[in-house]
């Protein structure tokens, strides 16, 4: 499925922001809206669930869902922004006299200011 850059541009930095440097989030800390947004990045195949059991001080069992970013996620994004880059022939000569101006081509710098100055005919 394909989707507009800037869409998907705001749609994973608004995803990232709840991450951080994680890589899962308890999902009790996602408003409705952003949890369909997560549902969606699943939809995408990005992102997985996963559950947790634990037992409460009374004996009660407690689940806990979190959201979990793919295992494979990262290469899969790399590989696909790297789809459509074709690789550059460097030719590193190609761009030699391009900083140095046109000064360099006059021979101006080797005139004398005062031709003179070192004789005694001054």
């Amino acid at each position: 499925m394909e989707m507009d850059p800037e869409v998907a541009g705001g749609m994973a930095e608004h995803a990232l922001g709840f991450f951080g440097f994680y890589d899962r989030i308890i999902d009790n800390a996602l408003e409705p809206t952003d949890r369909n947004l997560f549902y969606m990045f699943q939809d995408y195949d990005l992102l997985t669930t996963e559950s947790e059991e634990t037992t409460l001080w009374d004996g009660r069992e407690w689940r806990i869902h979190y959201w979990k970013f793919k295992p494979d996620l990262r290469e899969r994004v790399e590989a696909y922004m790297q789809r459509n880059l074709q690789e550059e022939e460097l030719d590193p000569f190609a761009d030699i006299y391009s900083t140095d101006g046109p000064s360099i081509w006059t021979r101006e710098g080797e005139k004398v200011k005062n031709p003179n100055a070192f004789t005694s005919d001054w």
